[in-house]
């Protein structure tokens, strides 16, 4: 089989001895070229001309959630065709690495590598969908280019505690589940619409029933996979039901104030695969399709854990069997 290894050499949790010998490990099976990612975009680059090329057969992402969202951006630079283009792999080197632990890959790199090269030999694959994020046709942001996701999305405040946490990177700060929960308090001491929500929800008729309108929400969190993500070694759920083999699943607060951040952070911390966060103030939507979120002023917007600016209105689209993944 003739692969295609993207290293992300900056990975966090890999050193350049640990990529060596899982190289080295990979080679054994396949033919093999390696290409180290050089800057921001660069996996995506690689993996369109492995795909536009037309004779690699297998991408792997060595990183973390931000390699495999650029992989996955490259492989489906011209759409999604599952039976052509070539499949992926994943070897978790990121400090969470939701979407390899999602698929039940370990969350070591080398049992991880292990686990890939028994699913290469025995020929375990599965087809997965994807979230699909664009600007909205008639608003300010209808030029932003449609981007994948592989696991979530969020608008306002989720997006605002990744960006908070991109800039302490920056500075040199490690990425740690310690790090993120005080960039959460931080985050939530200076958010402007706690009392009363400025994102609207929109769907549109069709066959998952009638036009919806939902206005005055705070938060949004658009889920591909359950879990969301993981604090520790703890996974969050406010979507348990969202799938990779169905469309997308959408979690809203109408309120932030602080009892209701304090029952539903709670709810977050003890959720489960069969229960989620509930209650007046909180809007559960499974398998949607198709459904646009609009601000009153722009907010935040990450997808896959990697921020991406401000925004007033996301358009999002639920892909299902979009990708061949090893596992």
């Amino acid at each position: 089989m003739r692969a295609l290894l993207v290293v992300n050499p900056a990975a966090t949790t890999t050193s350049a001895r640990t990529r060596e010998v899982l190289t080295h490990a990979l080679a054994s099976d396949l033919k093999l070229e390696v290409a180290q990612t050089q800057y921001r975009g660069h996996a995506r680059d690689l993996a369109r001309q492995a795909t536009e090329g037309g004779e690699t057969d297998l991408v792997v992402a060595l990183g973390g959630d931000g390699t495999v969202n650029e992989v996955v951006n490259g492989l489906l630079a011209n759409g999604p065709d599952p039976e052509s283009h070539p499949r992926l792999a994943v070897v978790p080197g990121g400090s969470t690495n939701v979407f390899a632990r999602a698929l039940g890959l370990p969350n070591d790199v080398v049992e991880a590598t292990g686990a890939l090269l028994d699913a290469l030999r025995d020929g375990s694959e599965r087809t997965i969908g994807l979230g699909l994020a664009a600007g909205t046709p008639g608003t300010e942001d209808e030029g932003v280019p449609e981007r994948w996701f592989t696991f979530c999305a969020g608008f306002g405040f989720d997006a605002g505690v990744v960006g908070r946490v991109e800039q302490q990177r920056e500075r040199g700060k490690r990425s740690t589940h310690a790090l993120y929960v005080r960039q959460v308090v931080r985050q939530f001491l200076v958010e402007a619409n706690r009392r009363r929500g400025i994102l609207t929800l929109e769907r549109p008729g069709g066959t998952e029933g009638p036009a919806e309108r939902v206005e005055d929400l705070a938060l949004a969190i658009v889920c591909n996979t359950a879990p969301w993500t993981y604090l520790g070694n703890r996974p969050i759920y406010p979507s348990p039901d969202a799938s990779f083999d169905t469309a997308l699943d959408l979690f809203a607060l109408s309120k932030l104030s602080p009892p209701a951040v304090t029952r539903y952070a709670t709810q977050l911390l003890t959720s489960t695969p069969d229960r989620g966060p509930h209650g007046k103030h909180a809007l559960s939507l499974h398998d949607l399709t198709n459904f646009t979120l609009h601000s009153q002023v722009p907010l935040p917007f990450q997808m896959d854990g990697d921020h991406l600016g401000l925004r007033t209105s996301v358009t999002f689209t639920g892909v299902r069997r979009a990708l061949r993944v090893i596992v």
